[in-house]
């Protein structure tokens, strides 16, 4: 496969997110991509490599359980530098394929609702689409309480598996879209590697969790929803 992005010589070069919190706020958007393999190469491993325009390494998740999704202990949402910063866990006996996220890495422990971050809901609908970008294919509930009557915060439109969607706030402003990477913008690469970019003002850890989760609800055809 070609070389997505530049390494360090002696590996990747990571963002230390840690670092730049007195940084003035960026006015331009983020434009990242994401490259659905794990940092970690070796045989049974998945996951996402993230890099910035620069590319330089700002996310990883690396699922070392494969054969069961990595549902059982989440998906750990981490910096360049492998520091968790969110577990993202499917709600057990979820008829609307429901994830969690929770802050740091809470691993097999049960985590108090207190601590959630964000609930997101497979709506059932642009699941499978092929034309109508505006299909709401999942939405997302901020904070630790979400009830039937609850308005999402964010939904996403579009189609994520063909990599054209849409994150929106709940007043219909463009979050962050999804979109085919192309090199030079006349190569297009294959569906493993994709371009997310983000607005300003928008939280890059909560979007890239948007993305993990997006990933293991909005399956391809005939292929298992949580497997990817």
């Amino acid at each position: 496969m070609s070389k997505i992005h530049p390494a360090a010589e002696n590996g990747y070069q990571y963002q230390d997110r840690g670092v730049h919190h007195d940084q003035v706020e960026d006015v331009n958007p983020s434009v990242l991509t994401v490259w659905k393999r794990s940092s970690m190469t070796f045989q049974g491993t998945d996951g996402f490599t993230v890099f910035d325009h620069q590319g330089v390494l700002t996310f990883r998740v690396d699922n070392y359980s494969r054969k069961s999704c990595g549902v059982r202990k989440g998906l750990v949402l981490m910096d360049g530098a492998g520091r968790a910063l969110l577990t993202l866990k499917p709600q057990v006996f979820s008829m609307q394929d429901q994830w969690n996220a929770y802050q740091g890495d809470y691993g097999c422990a049960k985590s108090p609702k207190s601590s959630r971050v964000f609930t997101m809901r497979n709506t059932g609908s642009g699941l499978f689409s092929r034309s109508n970008k505006s299909e709401v294919t999942a939405e997302v509930f901020m904070g630790s309480e979400t009830t039937s009557l609850s308005s999402p915060d964010f939904r996403i439109e579009g189609c994520f598996w063909r990599r054209k969607c849409n994150i929106k706030s709940s007043s219909g402003q463009l979050v962050a879209n999804v979109a085919r990477k192309r090199v030079n913008n006349t190569v297009m690469l294959g569906e493993d590697v994709f371009s997310l970019v983000v607005q300003p003002g928008f939280d890059l850890d909560l979007i890239m969790a948007f993305v993990i989760i997006l990933d293991r609800i909005c399956g391809k055809p005939l292929t298992p929803i949580l497997c990817s």
